[in-house]
């Protein structure tokens, strides 16, 4: 078997990889990126950027057929699925060129195509299309990626008709109908995605959420808001499944539903089974996944970094781009390892309403046991949504008691991944809720409910409220 030495050995060259990648060579020339599947990113490929080219096309058929209250006449509306498919898979491709273009300049000597797996520490076996090569590297960044996960019951029951979000992007057309299990951010964007471009879609959760919003208060609103849109199953916890012909017969309790296809979008599952680090003494935790600084990105003491989707944390790609200079900067430097100041937390769901998480969440809060109120508005009758016909959800704030300091906040509503980035700076920044009242806000326009909501923020500290300033025929949150 051939062998090859180098100074830092990468695994992958996704989002994360590639962060590594452009990161160890500002410490040295002797870099090798390991990859076994398609270049191209999980988000440019097969997650961020596909999906949001099908939540566009929905949106726009959304807007058509729902234009009457406004007083346009839309006599009817035809969905093309193939025309939807085809510019969902041409932008697509699109994007995919854009990373594909980045990894062709690298030079061929940092570029090694095949499936690596731990031999020890300081060894990972390469096995190729040319064979196998034993690559010895002083330091190792693990980017696997993730790929979506499937409960093999599943997967036996109905074969081939079980499909994952990957999948989606690959239809030449859109299907007559498609079960959808999991509730979470992957299975609400698509499902609801594909209810709007004229699929027969149902949603089934094994418990009773909808989304990712932790604050209990929220969570109800969510799973009655979506329970209003499209068809949902919640408490899906007897869901069997199985085959008959080319369909998928789908039963939760006494209720039995016929289906084309059915999508399995219960989560993703981070890429180190195949890797094999039982070889290692890297510590695991219960799942497998490699222990780390998630400042530092190092595994446990040792010349082993982890990034991306592979470390199980947060699965968004700014998280994986951050997390992967942080390893590449690491292993090129090892063992002169430095922490590195991560940003502050923000995830958006693109669904309608919208939902984020911005800072520390409800969750999180309860159970770190700070001490925090929140300040809260409603959509309803906020002035701008009103106009617009986006008067639906509500958004929570939270500040600890004492000292006003802005925590973080969940939200279900219109605009949400534009409000989360500034409630994002907010809580980097430090800010206090006062600072944030400080700060303008223009009229009319959505950002005026979170004024309000951060004006009932004020008055719960007991710091407040500040001079108040509304618009008196605009209505409540205006």
């Amino acid at each position: 078997m051939q062998t090859r030495q180098v100074d830092v050995a990468i695994i992958g060259a996704g989002t994360a990889g590639m962060g590594a990648y452009r990161a160890a060579l500002a410490h040295t020339r002797s870099v090798v990126v390991v990859e076994s599947g398609p270049y191209g990113t999980t988000c440019a490929r097969v997650g961020c950027m596909p999906s949001k080219l099908l939540i566009a096309a929905a949106e726009a058929a959304h807007a058509a057929a729902h234009a009457g209250p406004f007083g346009i006449r839309v006599p009817s509306v035809t969905i093309d699925g193939a025309a939807v498919m085809q510019r969902v898979r041409s932008e697509r491709d699109r994007f995919v060129g854009f990373v594909t273009d980045t990894v062709d300049q690298w030079p061929a000597e940092h570029r090694l195509r095949g499936r690596a797996h731990f031999v020890d520490e300081h060894t990972l076996q390469v096995d190729g299309a040319d064979g196998a090569l034993q690559l010895e590297a002083r330091r190792i960044v693990i980017a696997a990626g993730s790929h979506p996960q499937v409960p093999p019951a599943w997967r036996d029951a109905v074969g081939e008709r079980l499909i994952v979000s990957d999948d989606v992007f690959g239809w030449t057309t859109l299907p007559a109908s498609v079960a959808v299990l999991g509730a979470g951010v992957i299975a609400l964007e698509l499902a609801q995605a594909l209810h709007r471009l004229g699929v027969r879609v149902r949603m089934y959760a094994r418990g009773n959420r909808v989304g990712p919003l932790t604050d209990p208060v929220l969570q109800v609103r969510s799973r009655q808001t979506f329970d209003q849109v499209m068809p949902l199953t919640l408490n899906a916890s007897d869901l069997q499944l199985r085959r008959e012909g080319d369909q998928v017969i789908v039963q939760s309790g006494a209720d039995e539903q016929r289906f084309d296809w059915v999508l399995a979008a219960a989560g993703r599952r981070p890429n180190v089974d195949a890797l094999q680090l039982h070889n290692t003494r890297l510590p695991l935790d219960a799942q497998g996944v490699p222990l780390f600084n998630r400042r530092s990105a190092q595994v446990g003491d040792s010349h082993v970094f982890i990034a991306g989707d592979a470390s199980d944390e947060l699965a968004l790609l700014h998280e994986a781009a951050d997390e992967g200079r942080i390893a590449g900067d690491n292993a090129g430097r090892f063992p002169d390892v430095r922490v590195r100041p991560r940003r502050a937390p923000l995830a958006v769901v693109f669904s309608d309403p919208q939902i984020m998480i911005a800072g520390q969440s409800h969750a999180q809060l309860v159970a770190e046991g700070v001490d925090f109120e929140t300040g809260e508005v409603s959509f309803t009758d906020q002035g701008r949504s009103r106009v617009m016909l986006k008067n639906q959800g509500a958004l929570h704030v939270y500040a600890e008691r004492s000292s006003g300091r802005f925590l973080g906040a969940e939200m279900l509503g219109p605009a949400a991944e534009h409000i989360g980035h500034l409630l994002a700076w907010s809580v980097q920044r430090g800010d206090t809720v006062q600072q944030m009242l400080d700060s303008p806000f223009y009229h009319p326009v959505i950002e005026e409910g979170l004024r309000t909501a951060l004006r009932n923020l004020q008055r719960a500290l007991r710091m407040g409220p500040p001079p108040i300033e509304r618009c008196l025929d605009c209505g409540p949150g205006a």
